[in-house]
């Protein structure tokens, strides 16, 4: 609080009748004298309590030798407190230093209101403890909102979030605390961490969607760290992990757990077709620019959403068009009002697709894998996924042959969603929030602190 532009003192209100402030209560033994409001440079307004806390039997007795200590020196000490309204207030008191005659230890005065650590008071850590605890407003914002830097609002979320999700070992090490309760079903998942090539994986109990492990790194040894942390005989209660195609995680869970099976669900099937789906345009771009089919190449140009979105999706962009209402994607060639009209999304779709084979495969293999993943019989899933390898394998497309690929080397893992029916929506839910809180916070250099938020956020 540099800078200050005016000081004055104001009547005093509120007190009780011992002299001490009586809102707000939580000041045991302070004795309020004299009140300055403080208009700083920056236009923020302070109200400044100046007073006394009232000494204590224990206050000038010795620890070491039960003597009886003296004065020996006073000084002030200013401690931030809760605002009122826009108004930022702080509690400066006058507190003694003590010391003995006897073993020449000294102490200074003990303030019971005054947060350890921090300079200000319980009051006011509690309020920003509360306010962190909703996972509503950024570090910034509480910061504007309590008169505190920001980097004490995250010192004292670290704070509590250590001591809300960590324990402490025999060893003195630290580690993640030990899941809430058995969990039947997981998902794992690797998230970005940092711009480049750095990851972190995450591992959730999908009933509660709370997160249990969460390492940097996207490897098996993240798997088997979270194995030894919930144990063997945790993790045989374990029926089946819901995951993407890393094969890193499957193999490691096959090691260490074999008797847990692999899941795939069909968000990780449709993302990798719809990649195939890209590949297979730009290709076919290629090829009809190069044998000097403009027509046949500019149809192709901006029309990746709607190869990759169902007849349904594009029936309802089709009467949104015809209706004259704003859409929302897909929409880059339809922005003229005189060329919006009706059936203009799956006219094009039609054309698209009867005139290229590879693309009418892919189109196939779509609408087969949808009727597949809502299916309880393994057999029928089974049946299924060869089906769409077969199709894959007549067409010969290097890209469908890459597709195909990918389902035979994971058939088993499809396969088992029949069985399970599990989902990683949760897991993609969660992956979402944590891209939130880092957008929101600018970015958070401290990864501790970081996977200490998204365990928080998990359980929101």
């Amino acid at each position: 609080m540099n800078n200050y532009t005016e000081i004055k003192s104001i009547n005093q209100t509120n007190f009780n009748e011992r002299g001490t402030l009586f809102l707000p209560n939580s000041l045991n033994g302070f004795m309020n004298t004299e009140t300055k409001q403080i208009h700083t440079s920056n236009n923020k307004e302070y109200y400044f309590f100046l007073g006394s806390i009232e000494l204590q039997e224990e206050d000038a007795l010795c620890p070491n030798c039960d003597s009886k200590m003296y004065k020996h020196d006073s000084h002030e000490i200013t401690l931030k407190h809760l605002p009122i309204g826009p108004i930022y207030t702080c509690i400066k008191p006058t507190v003694y230093q003590f010391q003995c005659d006897n073993c020449g230890y000294n102490q200074t005065q003990n303030i019971t209101f005054k947060a350890e650590g921090y300079r200000i008071t319980n009051s006011l850590k509690n309020y920003v403890e509360d306010l962190l605890s909703t996972n509503k407003l950024t570090l910034t914002d509480i910061a504007k909102l309590t008169g505190l830097d920001r980097a004490t609002v995250k010192a004292i979320d670290k704070k509590r979030l250590l001591g809300k999700y960590t324990v402490k070992k025999g060893d003195g090490t630290i580690s993640l605390i030990q899941p809430e309760q058995q969990a039947k079903y997981l998902a794992i998942d690797e998230f970005k961490l940092h711009d480049g090539y750095k990851y972190a994986t995450h591992i959730i109990d999908l009933e509660t969607g709370h997160i249990l492990w969460i390492a940097e790194g996207k490897k098996k040894q993240v798997v088997y760290d979270f194995i030894n942390h919930v144990g063997l005989d945790w993790m045989n209660k374990v029926v089946a992990v819901g995951c993407d195609m890393n094969s890193d995680f499957e193999e490691a869970f096959k090691i260490k757990c074999p008797n847990i099976k692999i899941v795939y669900d069909r968000f990780h099937i449709v993302k990798h077709l719809n990649e195939t789906i890209g590949d297979i345009r730009k290709d076919e771009q290629s090829r009809l620019k190069n044998e000097g089919d403009i027509g046949g190449y500019k149809s192709l140009k901006k029309c990746r959403y709607i190869l990759t979105s169902s007849m349904k999706t594009l029936e309802k962009k089709d009467k949104e068009a015809e209706e004259n209402k704003i859409i929302s994607q897909g929409n880059e060639l339809f922005k003229k009002p005189n060329i919006i009209r009706k059936g203009v999304y799956r006219e094009r779709y039609e054309t698209i697709i009867n005139n290229n084979e590879p693309l009418l495969v892919a189109e196939l293999l779509k609408e087969l894998l949808t009727q597949a993943y809502e299916t309880y019989e393994v057999n029928e899933l089974e049946d299924a996924i060869l089906d769409a390898m077969w199709l894959c394998e007549q067409n010969g497309n290097k890209h469908l042959i890459k597709f195909m690929n990918l389902l035979y080397n994971h058939l088993d893992g499809i396969v088992n969603h029949a069985k399970y029916h599990i989902s990683s929506g949760k897991i993609e839910g969660i992956n979402n929030k944590i891209k939130t809180v880092r957008r929101q916070a600018y970015g958070l250099p401290d990864d501790e602190y970081f996977f200490l938020k998204c365990l928080d956020l998990s359980r929101d």
